[in-house]
């Protein structure tokens, strides 16, 4: 289980979430065997005055929040980010330098789904990666 938050500059985000949102999806499915119909992203498009960053991020800059299950090793995490670094620059031509990335874990037991909490449902594909 996992939930993507991608914050943005309204101008340019709102230009690119279909494709942002399908190399996320494609690299989580590839480095984490998710299942293909498991996608849960979220946009937070921001004003220019609301999204203050440094002088050497451009207008393009994200941040791409991955809440979710823990259990991944750690090279699998490191794999990911990597992957998402590299695919996201070649997709849409986003700087690596303009993509922050943080991956954020909680127990099964704090998630909640399909009416019971992430530890007594049966997932139809390993979270221990």
């Amino acid at each position: 289980m996992s939930q993507i938050k991608i914050y943005g500059l309204k101008d340019n985000i709102d230009n690119i979430k279909q494709k942002l949102s399908k190399t996320i999806h494609s690299t989580l499915v590839e480095i984490l065997s998710f299942p293909k119909d498991k996608k849960y992203h979220r946009f937070i498009s921001l004003n220019k005055e609301d999204m203050i960053f440094p002088d050497d991020k451009s207008h393009q800059y994200i941040i791409i929040e991955i809440m979710m299950i823990e259990g991944r090793e750690t090279e699998t995490k490191k794999n990911l980010i990597k992957s998402l670094f590299k695919n996201i620059n070649k997709d849409l031509d986003i700087s690596v330098n303009d993509i922050e990335i943080c991956i954020i874990e909680s127990k099964a037991s704090n998630w909640g789904f399909r009416g019971m909490t992430g530890d007594e449902i049966q997932l139809n594909y390993k979270v221990g990666v």
